[in-house]
C-alpha cells in the first residue's frame, strides 16, 4: 500500500466534506495528530477503522485501500450502458446507467450479463391498449420464477417487478421499442429486441 497516495486521498475526501482535521478526528475518536499523520503519508489508519472512515467520507473501503478514486465523466450515465444487479442475499434489484461500485447486504455486486432467450425463456409480446403485454411460459414458484421485466429505451427504463405464485406477465408502457430484459431466478438475465 502506498501511504502517500492513501494520505492524499484521505486529505482530499476530508476537505471535500468541509471537515477540519480536528472534526474528522472527533468523528473517528482519534487525535487530530493521527489524522495529520495519515494525510502526510507517515502512517495508515488501523484496519478496524476502515468501515467508519468509509462511512464518513462516503467511499468504499477498497477505494481507501487503493488510494485512488475513479471519477466518471458526464457520458457515464448513457442509457445504452444500463446494467442490472441482483443481490444474491435479499433479492434487491438495482439498475445503474453509469459506472461505480454497488453493494448490498455486505457484498459487492457484479453487473449481470444478458444471454439470448432459449426455449424456456422466450417471451410473447403483444400490443394491448398502447402497452406491451409481455407473457412468459415459465414457472412462477418460490424457488424458480421470473423476477422482473424491464424495457430499456433510448431515454428510460420501464421496470416491472414480478413475484412468485403470480401470473408470469407484465404490462409495460409502449415507448417506441427497445430491448426487453427479464431475469429468471435460476437462469439469470435474458434480453431480446422488441
Amino acid at each position: 500500500m502506498d501511504c502517500e497516495k492513501i494520505g492524499a486521498l484521505l486529505k482530499r475526501l476530508r476537505t471535500e466534506r468541509g471537515l477540519t482535521q480536528k472534526q474528522a478526528a472527533e468523528m473517528l475518536s482519534v487525535s487530530d495528530k493521527a489524522v495529520s499523520k495519515w494525510e502526510r503519508g507517515a502512517g495508515l489508519p488501523d484496519i478496524s477503522m476502515l468501515t467508519e472512515i468509509s462511512r464518513i467520507y462516503g467511499v468504499p473501503a477498497e477505494t481507501l485501500l487503493s488510494g485512488e478514486q475513479v471519477l466518471k465523466g458526464p457520458e457515464a450515465g448513457n442509457m445504452k450502458r444500463t446494467k442490472f444487479f441482483v443481490c444474491p442475499e435479499c433479492g434487491n434489484i438495482i439498475t445503474a446507467s453509469g459506472g461505480g461500485e454497488l453493494s448490498c447486504c455486505g457484498r459487492k455486486l457484479a453487473p449481470l450479463s444478458a444471454e439470448s432467450p432459449d426455449d424456456e425463456h422466450t417471451p410473447t409480446v403483444e400490443i394491448v391498449d398502447d402497452e406491451y403485454y409481455v407473457t412468459f411460459n415459465h414457472p412462477m414458484e418460490k424457488s424458480h420464477y421470473i423476477m422482473f421485466a424491464a424495457l430499456l429505451g433510448y431515454d428510460r427504463v420501464s421496470f416491472v417487478r414480478l413475484y412468485p405464485e403470480q401470473e408470469a406477465a407484465a404490462r409495460i408502457p409502449r415507448t417506441g421499442g427497445g430491448t426487453l430484459y427479464f431475469y429468471c431466478s435460476e437462469h439469470g438475465l435474458r434480453s431480446v429486441k422488441i
